[in-house]
C-alpha cells in the first residue's frame, strides 16, 4: 500500500537527487523544544564570516537575535523574521578596532555556501509534541514544513494535511513556523504549497520546471515541485523576493507567488535589462495574463527586482492605469508595500501639476501611480534618463493611441492624438511594458513581443479561475427574426477597432442603428420575459450559489428601459430590505448591509436625463455603495444591470451569471465575460446568457488571443450531453426497478417509491458509489444548462426523482444533505416526509418532545420503532447515524471510551460495507450488521449508566476511564489496585475533575498559556500525591491532559 510514509520516502529521495542533505530526526542531537538547528547555524555563520573571525560572544549575540523571535505572536514573529531573511541586518562588533558587520542569515550570492538540510520524524515539544513529516532546513532555519497523507485512503485528503499544519500544528508547535517560508501538503496525487497564513483556497501546484517547458499535472506535480520550485537557485529567489508581507496590515496577509507569476516577473525583468534605451528600442515587453490571475501581485515582485538591480542605478518606476478605480485598487497595495519593494517613495499621484513636480525634479528612485489620462499636450518634457520603468496595466485600452489622427469637420482640419503620444514624449528614453488580459496587435507595437503568458486554460486547470459556459438566448427574443441578419452585419463594424477616422465613424453609425433594434419595446419586452424566466428557474433549481447575476446593456436609455418592464413584472423586487426573507444576520452583520432594491440600475448619471433616469442613477456617493453591497453575499442586492460600469477591474466571486445584451469589441468582451470566472466556494462554473449573438466573435477572440483558450469556454450544448449521457447511466442501473409510483401514483406512493428506490441502490457499495457519482455529475451539469428546451418534461422527472434518491442516502449517511438544498420545494418536500416517515424522524431531532416527556434513544420502545423500518439498508444507514451521533457525544465527556466504541462501529461499518449483490448472502449480512449495531447501542446506554455503580457522576467518570485505561495501556493497573486500591482511582478521578473545574473556569482559560501551564502542574502534582502513576511516564501525563482538553471544551 502506497502510505505516508512511502509518500515520505519518495519525496526524500527526489530532494536527495537534487543535492539536499538528508537526515532522520533520531540522529539528530538538539533539545526537543528548539525548532532550529543551532549547529547548523553556527557552521553557516563561521563558514561565511570566516574572514571576519567572529568570536564566541558575536555568534551568540546573532543566535539570540533569532531565537528572540520565538517572543512575538506567530504572525509578527514571522514578518520580523522574513525582514531578517531578505534584508539582513547590522552587528556592532565588541572590539572596536573591526567594523561592524552586515549579516545575511542566507547567502543568496553564493548558494554553495548554504547548507540544505531534510529532516524527517523530527520530534518537537512546544504545547505538546508533534513530529512533522519533513522539514527543510537552510543553514539550521526551517524554512519548509511537509505533510503527506495516503493517496490510497478513500477517508483522507491532501486537505486533512491542511488541517493538520494550521490548526493542530499551530496550536502545539507554533515556534516551528515562526521561521517558515511557506508549507507544502500532498498526498501524491495533489501536491499543492502555500503561506502558512492562506486558506486552503490559496495553496496551488507548482506546475513548471523551466520557464518554456511543460506544465505537469496529477502525480507528475510532485515532480515539478521538487525539481522545479526547489532548485536551490530558484528556491532561494523565491525566498528572497517573491514572499510578500504589507508594511501593515491586520488581516496577517503573506503571499508566496506562483509558478506563473514568478517565470512572468523573471522574464519581464530580463526584457527590460535587454531593450533599454540606447542600445534597446525602449519596448520591455507585453504580459498576457489571464483575467483574474494575479496580474498585481506579479507587478510588485517585477517592481521588487527592478528596485533591486544595481545594474538599473535605483530606477524610477511608473505604473499606469486608464482608469480611476484600477488606480486606486493599484495605489492601495503599492503604497503598502514600501518595505517589499524597497523605496520609501510610493505614492499615488493626485493631478497633473503633482506629476510635473515629482517626475520632473526626481533623479533616481521612486514609484509613482497615475492614471494616461493625467498626459496631456501641456505635460511638456519631464525627464530624459534611460532608468524610468512605465509598467502599464489594461495597455491594450488607451494606452497604445500614439500614432497622429486626421479629423475632419465644418471647422476644418484637425491633428489629434492620443494620451499614450504625449506619455512617450514626456518620458521618450524610458522603458515601457505592458500587462493585459486581452493583448491587441496595437499592444504588441507599443510594448514589444508577449515575452509571457499565463492563458485562461492554465488558470482554470490551476484553480485560480473557473470555466465558463455558454447559453446563447438571441433566438428567444428576436420577434422579427431578419433582423438577426442586419445586426450580425452592424455588429461587424461595430467591432471594429477603427484604425482610422472612417472607420471609428461607420462604427459609431453602426451603433445607433443597433441601439434603435435593441431597443425595441417589443424586443426589450421579450428580454425582460426571457431573463426573469431563466434567472428564477436558476434560483429554483438552486444552479447558482448565491444568486449573484449581472445584466449588460447597449445603452444607458436602454437600461433604464429594461429595467422599468422588469421591475413591472417584477414589483416586489424594487422594494428595499437590506436582506432576502430567510437570511440569518448578525448584529455586525445588519450594520454592514444597506437597504437597498433586489435589482439596481448601476449607470452614471447625466446632467440631461429625464427624471426618473436621474433619480435612480443616483451619485457617485450612492454608486460607490452600490458597489460594497453587492460584493456583499448577504445583501439584498442580487441583480446589477450596468452598461460600461463594472466591467472590467470588478471582482465578486459569487457572481455566476451574466446576461449579455450589447455588442463588445474583442477585448472588452474577454474581460467582461472573465467577471464569472473567480472561484467561490460551491461555484463549479460561471455562465455567460448571450442575448444579442455574439458567439461567433467570441470564438474568434478565443483564438486570436490563445487557441488553447477556448477550451475553458463550454457551450451549454455541451452540459446538455453529459445530462442526457448521465441519464442513459441512470437508466440502465435502474433497469430492474419500477418508478412508475413516482411520477403518477398518489403521494404515499411516490413516498414508498422513493424509500425503495433508496434502498434498491444500496445493495451493494459499488452500486451505491456509481449512483452517487453519476448523479452528482448530472446535477452539476443540469445546473447550468436547466432552462434548455432540449430538456424535455420526462427528462426532468427523472433528474429530480435520481436527486431526491441521492438525497435520502446521502442524508442517512452525512446527516445534512447538500443535494437535498439543490431541488425543487415539490422535490424537497417529498424527501424530508420519505426521510421522516416510519420511525427514522426521532434519529434526526433526539431531544423531540413528545407530551411531557423527552424520548429516550436507547430506550426499548425507541429501538421497537427504529428495528420495524422495513427496508434494511435503510434501517442500518439510521442506526449508523444514530450510533456515530451518540457516540460523538459521549466522546465530548469521555474521550477515551468515545474512541473505543467509534473503532467498534468502524468495524461493523466494515462488515457493511463488504456486502455483496448475491441478495441471500446480503441479506444474512444485514441481518448480523443490523443486530450488532443495536447491541453496541445498548452497550453504549450501559456504559453511559456504568458510572452509578462507582458512587461517582457521570462526568468524573471520564476521568476514572481514562485512569484505567492508560494504567492498563502502561501495565501498572494490577500492581496500582493491589497497592492502593481502587478507591484510590476513584477518589483520583473526583479530584481531576474538581482540579479542571477550578483551574478553567474562565472562559478564555484555552488561549491563555499561563492557565494551561498551571493546569498542567496540578495535575500532576495530585497523581504524584495519589501514587500515579508508579513510574513518571510523559505519555500518561499527556492522555490525561487531552481529557482535561476535551472536557472542558465542550462544556
Amino acid at each position: 500500500m502506497f502510505n505516508e510514509s512511502n509518500l515520505e520516502r519518495s519525496v526524500i529521495n527526489l530532494f536527495l537527487s537534487q543535492n539536499y542533505e538528508y537526515i532522520h530526526g533520531s540522529l539528530l542531537h538538539k533539545e526537543l523544544s528548539e525548532v532550529i538547528l543551532l549547529e547548523d547555524f553556527r557552521e553557516y555563520l563561521l563558514r561565511n564570516y570566516s574572514d571576519q573571525q567572529l568570536d564566541n560572544d558575536e555568534i551568540a549575540t546573532i543566535t539570540n537575535k533569532i531565537l528572540n523571535i520565538k517572543k512575538r505572536p506567530l504572525y509578527d514573529a514571522n514578518k520580523e523574521f522574513f525582514s531578517y531573511i531578505t534584508e539582513g541586518f547590522q552587528l556592532n562588533r565588541q572590539d572596536n578596532n573591526n567594523k561592524d558587520l552586515w549579516i545575511n542569515l542566507v547567502n543568496f550570492e553564493d548558494v554553495t555556501k548554504n547548507s540544505f538540510k531534510l529532516v524527517n520524524q523530527l520530534e518537537i515539544k512546544g504545547n505538546e509534541k508533534r513530529i512533522p513529516d519533513l522539514v527543510l532546513y537552510v543553514n539550521g532555519l526551517p524554512l519548509v514544513v511537509f505533510e503527506f497523507k495516503s493517496a490510497t485512503r478513500e477517508n483522507t485528503s491532501v486537505h486533512d494535511a491542511f488541517v493538520q499544519l494550521t490548526t493542530r500544528y499551530k496550536r502545539d508547535i507554533p515556534d516551528l513556523f515562526k521561521y517558515n517560508a511557506f508549507v507544502v501538503i500532498s498526498d501524491g496525487v495533489n501536491t499543492k504549497y502555500g503561506s502558512f497564513f492562506a486558506p486552503y483556497d490559496y495553496f496551488y501546484a507548482w506546475r513548471r520546471i523551466e520557464d518554456n517547458s511543460i506544465d505537469f499535472e496529477g502525480i507528475d506535480s510532485l515532480y515539478s515541485l521538487v525539481e522545479g520550485l526547489f532548485k536551490k537557485e530558484r528556491f532561494l529567489d523565491v525566498i528572497k523576493n517573491f514572499i510578500y508581507f504589507p508594511d501593515s496590515n491586520s488581516n496577517e496577509l503573506k503571499v508566496v507567488c506562483r509558478y506563473p507569476q514568478y517565470f512572468a516577473a523573471k522574464k519581464l525583468h530580463n526584457s527590460i535589462l535587454n531593450n533599454m534605451k540606447p542600445e534597446g528600442s525602449g519596448k520591455g515587453g507585453t504580459y498576457f495574463g489571464a483575467t483574474g490571475s494575479g496580474k498585481s501581485y506579479t507587478m510588485l515582485f517585477l517592481a521588487r527586482l527592478l528596485m533591486r538591480d544595481k545594474r538599473l542605478n535605483s530606477p524610477t518606476i511608473v505604473l499606469i492605469t486608464d482608469r480611476n478605480d484600477l488606480d486606486k485598487q493599484l495605489s492601495e497595495q503599492f503604497v503598502e508595500s514600501k518595505k517589499f519593494i524597497g523605496d520609501k517613495e510610493v505614492i499615488k499621484i493626485t493631478d497633473r501639476e503633482h506629476l510635473k513636480e515629482k517626475l520632473g525634479i526626481r533623479n533616481s528612485g521612486g514609484v509613482y501611480l497615475t492614471t494616461i489620462q493625467k498626459f496631456t499636450e501641456n505635460t511638456d518634457l519631464l525627464s530624459e534618463r534611460v532608468n524610468i520603468i512605465c509598467i502599464s496595466d489594461e495597455a491594450h485600452r488607451t494606452q497604445t493611441n500614439i500614432n497622429q489622427k486626421i479629423i475632419i469637420n465644418e471647422e476644418g482640419v484637425h491633428k489629434r492624438y492620443g494620451f499614450a503620444k504625449y506619455l512617450h514624449d514626456s518620458l521618450p528614453n524610458s522603458t515601457y511594458v505592458g500587462f493585459t488580459g486581452t493583448p491587441v496587435d496595437a499592444t504588441l507595437d507599443v510594448f514589444g513581443k508577449v515575452v509571457d503568458s499565463y492563458t485562461m486554460k492554465e488558470s482554470v486547470e490551476d484553480g485560480i479561475t473557473v470555466n465558463i459556459v455558454y447559453e446563447g438566448r438571441a433566438a428567444k427574443v428576436l420577434l422579427d427574426q431578419k433582423k438577426a441578419k442586419e445586426i450580425e452585419e452592424y455588429y461587424e463594424k461595430c467591432a471594429a477597432e477603427g484604425t482610422n477616422e472612417y472607420q471609428i465613424e461607420e462604427s459609431q453609425k453602426a451603433v445607433s442603428k443597433l441601439d434603435v433594434i435593441i431597443g425595441d419595446d417589443q424586443r426589450l419586452d421579450a428580454v425582460a420575459n426571457d431573463l426573469i424566466a431563466h434567472y428564477e428557474r436558476r434560483v429554483f433549481e438552486k444552479a447558482t450559489v448565491n444568486g449573484k447575476a449581472m445584466i449588460v446593456c447597449m445603452s444607458r436609455e436602454i437600461a433604464f428601459n429594461l429595467y422599468k418592464k422588469i421591475i413591472d413584472k417584477r414589483p416586489e423586487w424594487a422594494i428595499r430590505k437590506k436582506a432576502p426573507e430567510g437570511v440569518e444576520l448578525t448584529e455586525i452583520e445588519r450594520r454592514q448591509l444597506t437597504e437597498l432594491p433586489f435589482i439596481n440600475l448601476v449607470i452614471t448619471r447625466a446632467k440631461d436625463d429625464e427624471e426618473g433616469l436621474y433619480e435612480i442613477a443616483g451619485n457617485k456617493q450612492y454608486r460607490t455603495e452600490l458597489d460594497r453591497q453587492f460584493k456583499n453575499e448577504k445583501s439584498n442586492f442580487k441583480i446589477a444591470i450596468v452598461v460600461d460600469m463594472w466591467l472590467t477591474g470588478f471582482d465578486v466571486p459569487s457572481l455566476d451569471t451574466m446576461y449579455i445584451d450589447k455588442p463588445l469589441q474583442e477585448h472588452t468582451l474577454i474581460q467582461t465575460i472573465s467577471r464569472v470566472n473567480r472561484v467561490y466556494p460551491g461555484k463549479e462554473k460561471g455562465l455567460i446568457v448571450d442575448y444579442f449573438g455574439f458567439k461567433s466573435h467570441m470564438n474568434l477572440a478565443l483564438k486570436k488571443f490563445n487557441k488553447a483558450d477556448s477550451e475553458v469556454f463550454e457551450g451549454v450544448d455541451e452540459a446538455i450531453k453529459i445530462v442526457k449521457d448521465e441519464l442513459d447511466i441512470l437508466k440502465r442501473i435502474f433497469r430492474n426497478f419500477n418508478d412508475e409510483r413516482f411520477y403518477s401514483g398518489t403521494p404515499i406512493e411516490k413516498l414508498n417509491c422513493l424509500k425503495h428506490a433508496s434502498e434498491y441502490v444500496q445493495l451493494t457499495e459499488d452500486l451505491e458509489k456509481r449512483f452517487m457519482a453519476s448523479v452528482k455529475r448530472m446535477k452539476s451539469a443540469y445546473d447550468l444548462c436547466n432552462s434548455s428546451d432540449e430538456i424535455d418534461k420526462i427528462e426532468r422527472d427523472k433528474i429530480y426523482f435520481y436527486g431526491a434518491v441521492r438525497s435520502i442516502i446521502f442524508k442517512l449517511t452525512k446527516g445534512d444533505a447538500p443535494d437535498t438544498a439543490q431541488m425543487n420545494d415539490y422535490v424537497r418536500k417529498m424527501i424530508q416526509e420519505a426521510i421522516l416517515s416510519e420511525g427514522v424522524e426521532e434519529v434526526f431531532s433526539k431531544n423531540k418532545i413528545v407530551g411531557s416527556r423527552t424520548i429516550d434513544i436507547f430506550s426499548d420502545e425507541y429501538l421497537g420503532k427504529i428495528n420495524k423500518i422495513p427496508l434494511k439498508n435503510t434501517k442500518i444507514k439510521v442506526l449508523t447515524k444514530l450510533l456515530k451521533d451518540a457516540i460523538e457525544a459521549y466522546k465530548k465527556v469521555n474521550r477515551i471510551k468515545g474512541i473505543q466504541f467509534s473503532e467498534k462501529l468502524q468495524k461493523m461499518i466494515e462488515a457493511y460495507n463488504d456486502r455483496h449483490g448475491d441478495k441471500a448472502y446480503a441479506e444474512e449480512v444485514l441481518d448480523n450488521v443490523a443486530e450488532e449495531l443495536t447491541k453496541l447501542l445498548k452497550e453504549l446506554e450501559a456504559d453511559k449508566e456504568s458510572f452509578k455503580d462507582l458512587g461517582i457522576d457521570f462526568e468524573e467518570k471520564a476521568f476514572y476511564d481514562i485512569l484505567v485505561e492508560i494504567a492498563k495501556q502502561h501495565n501498572f493497573y494490577d500492581e496500582y489496585i493491589k497497592k492502593q486500591g481502587e478507591q484510590k482511582l476513584i477518589d483520583l478521578s473526583k479530584e481531576m475533575k474538581k482540579i479542571v473545574d477550578d483551574k478553567s473556569r474562565y472562559t478564555d482559560w484555552a488561549k491563555k498559556e499561563d492557565i494551561k501551564a498551571d493546569l498542567k502542574v496540578s495535575i500532576i502534582l495530585t497523581m504524584a500525591e495519589f501514587g500515579y502513576p508508579p513510574v513518571v511516564q510523559d505519555e500518561v501525563f499527556k492522555e490525561i491532559f487531552l481529557q482535561a482538553e476535551n472536557f472542558k471544551k465542550y462544556q
